[in-house]
């Protein structure tokens, strides 16, 4: 921006892939280049969320041609690329079957839809997509493939530096998600993620949690891998966990994976997570909220957990999404544990078949 101060733009001023770009930086740097020569400014690009400098001038252009009824603003969604570029197209249908028709990146790079941070991350739609028909278990079945998704107490998430969240308050609950993963049922090889039990712990120091956390991944689940929130505290946790869950004698080793939250990996997180909701590849056990006892009450907890958390998409490169429950509203703790399944999506988790020869 220093090298662009002073410049004129004398027959065009072209802001290309105008969401990134700060309408404060715009205003006071790139604007005033077509003051002399009052040239014609071209905004292109994707709106995303109605907090960008293009869709502030969306707004703008769009209130002009209410007033006079010239057109100002051209917008080409996806099919009308795809009749003159039938590749565009097969390209877009493949991200929709991967990622679903709801997922923010289509919504937005491909139906130039503005995303609604007012609506929650996790509207109605959403949480509808999510809901299963299969039972809540107790303790795992044979020949199943079990993960438990572990978010600590402790430091908050949002790692720290600039872009780190502003809410200085720590979570005081650890949460427990325990999936069944399935690689066989899809067509496409993608593995489905079966939510079948969750947990959560309040005031409970790390050294009685560490082994309520050995007992249910050896004796209760069988698991064959622990996602864990490795962030701050949460990292001597993790080790300890590495340790007490490797190999031993006639005990097969249990994977630890550590997850560390910082601002761009939770927000890489969140848009993942959603991927797999809107893919239909996580669903949650038949709902139980209305029943009394404690599972119950974990689970009304994840329900409201879910509605109250909001989203923000900041203006500028990496579409970086900030996501949470704000503080007023309570935590997310439980939402966090299930999100950890977009880790695992990261990893090759079909069946490894030894073979050689004698």
């Amino acid at each position: 921006t220093a090298n662009a101060r002073g410049q004129t733009a004398d027959l065009l001023l072209v802001a290309n892939e105008a969401q990134d770009i700060e309408s404060d930086v715009w205003d006071a740097v790139f604007d005033p280049m077509a003051a002399s020569t009052n040239a014609p400014t071209l905004f292109m690009g994707t709106v995303w969320s109605g907090s960008t400098l293009l869709a502030r001038q969306m707004r703008h252009l769009r209130a002009l041609e209410s007033v006079d009824g010239i057109q100002r603003l051209w917008e080409v969604p996806w099919p009308v690329v795809a009749r003159d570029v039938p590749a565009y197209g097969d390209r877009v249908r493949a991200r929709m079957a991967q990622l679903g028709p709801t997922h923010p990146f289509i919504r937005t790079e491909y139906e130039l839809k503005e995303l609604d941070g007012d609506a929650g991350l996790f509207p109605d739609h959403r949480i509808a997509r999510m809901q299963g028909d299969h039972a809540r278990l107790v303790r795992a079945e044979p020949g199943r493939h079990y993960v438990m998704l572990i978010d600590v107490a402790g430091e908050e998430e949002a790692g720290s530096g600039p872009l780190a969240y502003g809410s200085a308050r720590r979570r005081d609950s650890t949460a427990l998600t325990v999936v069944e993963v399935d690689v066989a049922s899809r067509k496409d090889g993608r593995a489905m993620y079966r939510v079948v039990d969750r947990a959560q712990w309040t005031g409970v120091p790390h050294s009685e949690l560490h082994d309520t956390l050995v007992d249910l991944a050896r004796r209760v689940w069988h698991a064959r891998q622990i996602v864990i929130d490795a962030t701050g505290i949460g990292a001597g946790l993790a080790s300890f966990l590495t340790a007490s869950l490797a190999r031993r004698g006639s005990l097969p080793g249990i994977e630890v994976i550590p997850f560390v939250f910082t601002a761009p990996s939770k927000s890489q997180l969140g848009w993942d997570f959603l991927g797999l909701i809107d893919s239909g590849r996580f669903v949650e056990y038949r709902d139980d909220g209305n029943r009394d006892g404690d599972a119950a009450h974990v689970t009304r907890l994840y329900q409201a957990q879910l509605r109250a958390t909001t989203f923000e998409v900041l203006p500028g490169p990496g579409n970086l999404l900030r996501w949470s429950v704000p503080e007023r509203d309570g935590h997310d703790d439980l939402v966090i544990s299930a999100a950890l399944t977009a880790v695992l999506d990261r990893r090759d988790l079909r069946p490894r078949i030894a073979s050689g020869s004698g």
